[in-house]
Formats: C-alpha cells, sequence, structure tokens
C-alpha cells in the first residue's frame, strides 16, 4: 500500500514521519538534531545545508522498503526565516531564523517608510514584527552587501527544502503570510510594502510564485537518488509548521482552537475570512489550506522550562514531578520568560525577569514550576486578544513537544478553564504535512475529498492524554496570572526603551 511523508524542519531538529493512511498508523519516524547559532546582538542563524544533511540522516535511517512505498510528502518548515539564493541556487548566507531578534529596528524602519503602524496593517494585514522576513532583507543590505547584491531568490526555509527536492522555486499562502509582504485580505504581494523595505531594489522580482494549496510537484531525479525515495514521488507544497500544525491537529474547520507547545508557543484557529485585528495584537496569516489561520506567537516556550532543566542538572522527563511538588503560582515566584525577546507580548528586546524570590520559593522545583507558568501565561495574555475580538472557544487542541507532560497538560486546562486534547499523533507538524501530501495527491487522483474530509477521518484524539480544568486550581492560576500582568505592566516600560 503507498504511504505518505512529512518532514517537519524545525529549530532544534528535523524530522520525518511516513504514514500509512490505509492502516491509518505511522510506520517510520525519525528525528535528527539540528544547531543553533546564537549571537549576543539577538542574531539566531542556521546553516541550510545542515538542514539537508539532517534530511538525508533521517531518511537513511528508515528503512528501505518503507520509503520505496512512499507515493507522496510534504515539507513543514519554521515560519519567517530568510534564506537568501543567487540564481544557480546557491545559498549566499546563513538563515536568519524566526527567533532573531537583531533586525528589529528594521521592523520600525519599514513600518515608518509604509506610513507608520497602522497603515502597514492597513496595506497587508500585519505590522512587521521582530523575526519576519521582511525585516531580514535591509539588514542583510547592510551586514552583508555581497550576499545581498548577489540575491535572485528569497526563500523561507521550507521554500528552501521543497527547493531541494524538486530543482523548483515556489512559495505558498500561508507561509508566504508571515513574511509581512502579503497582503492576506487579497492574497497577493503589497507592492508598497516592498518598497518600504527597500525603495531602490524591486523585490517581487526576488519572490518566488505562489502555488495553490493542493499542488503536486515532480521530485527531482538527484534528489530522489539521495535520499533513496522512487523517483515517483510527489511533493506538495507543505507550509510554515504552524500551518501544518493546524492540518495535523484538524484545526481545518472554525470553532477549534489549537496551541502548540515547541520552543516558541502559538495559538491559532482557523477561519474561513480574513481576521485582521487593527492593533495587530494578533498575526493575520492565511493557512496552507485555502483559507485563514489568526495566530498568536510566543517566542519562549519549551526553550524556557530546558534552559531551567539545563541550569540545575535533571531532565525535563522528570520536569513533571517537581510541578507536583510545588503550588499553583510557585508561592509567589513569578518568571517572564522572554529569553529570545518576546513577540507576545512585542518586546522585541525583552529579557528574561524573575520576581517574587523568597526563602522558601528560591528551589530547583519553583523555578521549573515559573517557566512552565510563565511560558503558558504568554500564551493566556495572546488569548485574551481573541476573547476581546469576540471569538469564543470550547475546547483547546494541544500539540508539540510541551503536551507530552501530563503536568502542563492539567496546567493548561486550569489556566485556560477549558477543557484539553490531545491527538494520538504528537508531531502536529510533520503528520500535518503528511495528510497535505495524501489531500493533494488525491486531487490530483481526482478524489473530492476536502482536507477537513482528510483531518476527520486520520486526526484521532487520545483519551488517556486529555485533562480538564480543576475549579480550584483555576482560581489559584487566575490570581498568578494577574501577578504576572503587574510584574508585566511593570518592566515593561524599562524593556521597551
Amino acid at each position: 500500500m503507498e504511504l505518505v511523508a512529512g518532514i517537519d524542519a524545525g529549530t532544534q531538529s528535523l524530522k520525518v514521519l511516513v504514514y500509512d493512511p490505509a492502516k491509518r498508523s505511522v510506520v517510520a519516524s525519525t528525528s535528527a538534531p539540528l544547531e543553533l547559532d546564537s549571537g549576543a546582538d539577538g542574531s539566531r542563524e542556521q546553516r541550510p545545508a545542515d538542514w539537508v544533511a539532517a534530511l538525508h540522516a533521517c531518511f537513511a535511517a528508515i528503512p528501505a522498503n518503507v520509503r520505496s512505498r512512499i507515493a507522496s510528502l510534504a515539507v513543514s518548515g519554521q515560519q519567517h526565516g530568510f534564506v537568501p539564493v543567487d540564481a544557480a541556487g546557491e545559498v549566499l548566507a546563513p538563515a536568519k531564523l524566526w527567533c532573531d531578534t537583531s533586525t528589529s529596528a528594521e521592523c520600525v524602519q519599514i513600518m515608518d517608510a509604509a506610513g507608520g503602524t497602522a497603515q502597514t496593517i492597513a496595506l497587508g494585514g500585519n505590522p512587521i514584527l521582530s523575526g519576519y522576513t521582511a525585516s531580514k532583507l535591509p539588514w542583510t543590505k547592510t551586514h552583508r552587501p555581497d550576499a545581498y547584491a548577489r540575491l535572485a531568490t528569497i526563500l523561507l526555509p521550507h521554500d528552501y527544502l521543497n527547493f531541494v527536492l524538486t530543482g523548483e522555486r515556489f512559495c505558498e499562502y500561508g507561509d508566504a503570510s508571515g513574511t509581512g509582504w502579503l497582503d492576506v485580505r487579497t492574497r497577493t504581494w503589497s507592492p508598497e510594502l516592498l518598497r518600504a523595505t527597500d525603495p531602490d531594489r524591486d523585490l517581487a522580482a526576488c519572490l518566488p510564485p505562489i502555488a495553490a494549496p493542493d499542488a503536486l510537484f515532480d521530485i527531482a531525479p538527484a534528489a530522489a537518488k539521495a535520499f533513496g525515495l522512487p523517483a515517483s514521488v510527489k511533493v506538495a507544497v507543505g507550509g510554515g509548521d504552524n500551518m501544518m500544525a493546524a492540518i495535523g491537529t484538524g484545526c481545518v474547520a472554525p470553532g477549534r482552537l489549537a496551541m502548540s507547545l515547541g520552543t516558541s508557543g502559538t495559538l491559532f484557529a482557523y477561519s474561513d475570512t480574513p481576521v485582521v485585528d487593527p492593533d495587530g495584537a494578533w498575526a493575520a496569516f492565511c493557512s496552507s489550506t485555502g483559507g485563514w489561520l489568526p495566530l498568536i506567537c510566543t517566542m519562549n516556550c519549551t526553550v524556557v522550562t530546558e534552559q531551567v532543566a539545563d541550569a540545575f542538572d535533571f531532565s525535563t522527563r522528570f520536569g513533571d514531578g517537581h510541578l507536583r511538588t510545588t503550588p499553583p503560582g510557585a508561592d509567589g515566584l513569578v518568571m517572564l520568560p522572554f529569553l529570545n525577546g518576546e513577540r507576545t507580548p512585542d518586546l522585541p528586546h525583552g529579557k528574561g525577569v524573575l520576581a517574587g524570590l523568597d526563602t522558601t520559593n528560591m528551589t530547583p522545583a519553583h523555578l521549573y514550576r515559573a517557566a512552565m507558568e510563565g511560558a503558558t501565561y504568554s500564551l493566556k495574555y495572546g488569548y485574551d486578544a481573541f476573547v476581546r475580538a469576540g471569538m469564543q472557544f470550547d475546547r483547546i487542541v494541544l500539540t508539540g513537544g510541551g503536551s507530552n507532560s501530563a503536568a502542563w497538560r492539567q496546567l493548561v486546562a486550569d489556566v485556560f478553564g477549558l477543557p484539553v486534547d490531545v491527538p494520538t499523533q504528537s508531531e502536529g507538524a510533520a503528520f500535518g504535512a503528511a495528510l497535505q501530501a495524501l489531500w493533494a495527491l488525491g486531487h490530483a487522483r481526482g478524489d473530492a475529498d476536502s482536507i477537513a474530509d482528510i483531518a476527520n477521518r486520520h486526526v484521532a484524539l487520545d483519551p488517556q492524554l486529555a485533562a480538564r480544568p480543576e475549579p480550584t486550581r483555576t482560581a489559584a492560576y487566575a490570581e498568578a496570572y494577574a501577578r504576572y500582568l503587574r510584574f508585566l505592566d511593570a518592566i515593561t516600560p524599562l524593556q521597551r526603551g
């Protein structure tokens, strides 16, 4: 029977998941670690060649008899990254990533040139926030002028892997909406925002064509041979990791709220129409399935709990035990977990803050709890903006590495006061990419199933991982969250100064 595969190129690792749609089961799953180059100026970069090497390692670890049955695949990639490519297809510089805050001044520069924040949102639907692709172009022009001069194509991380697989340069609506240049209402590039980014160059000429959500491409013969795949494999358009996680969690129809607890944290909900906030309280993205995906992103999630665990020399696998020995609110200890700067709240130069330390809560367990709570409160801060806009949800579907923690699942249920469900497939982005590949392959063969039909058929929830809010804890977390907001209000002027 035919198989489909999903590739998820994240910040910390690259994963490949192979799925059997007939048996509705994952038949192979591999991963390879990725290194992150960090600078004191907020730069966060990776070498695209490392992504390709990781892809080779992952496919090599999958049995040949499994690889030979793969009919289609799709790539999920970390959003907002910038891979500069020359006319020959050579990468010109390291890829600046979504968590790179070294270009925050360029964000302001672009929006000022466009007429201010409000006008930027009017033109494209989003402000240019720290980490967005647009800000990386003027930074590159200043700091890497040779690379900028030779730039032929602007690719996002998942676009670059598609280029490696197919030899073709293209993008898709979901990931493209995270560049800062796409008018999400019309799904067209904004000439005004491109001019505001560089008035002296036609950046539109550097943008690849936008492929339809169900488009399929042939794998390049050299790529098929290099990765040990059949020459007949079809490559779907894929998308940003959040767009693919939306598919992998079944968030492809209105009414369901998905939360991803990864290196970054995200909240997103599918919409049939554009959902733009005039104040830019959330990202007004497109989905990779033909709709829209209003999204809240925080830049510090599991990275914070991992940092605390590393500092005290224990594994996050044992972190739940620390949660059990400490009460909600961490006995007054509050962490503002802005280790990478922050997007929600909008503090690109933000730094982590510990507040409320005393002789009882200065313990590894309290610090670990404060880290997990702080990362969750940042997501609650964004969720509150959704609620103020009139959005309503009756449950949260959780994915990402943090969803493997029973304590974190319960924490989310209690903080948000909503039931939490977890899909059987924990790798939401990779699984979503595999389902998109399945959908696109079916369409090419005349199958009329919608992406919602595919998701309803293949996305299953694990009842053993569900969590329900407990009223006493919900009240305790409401008090702790109010404390977090007070400290946030106090430090915001300092971290924006």
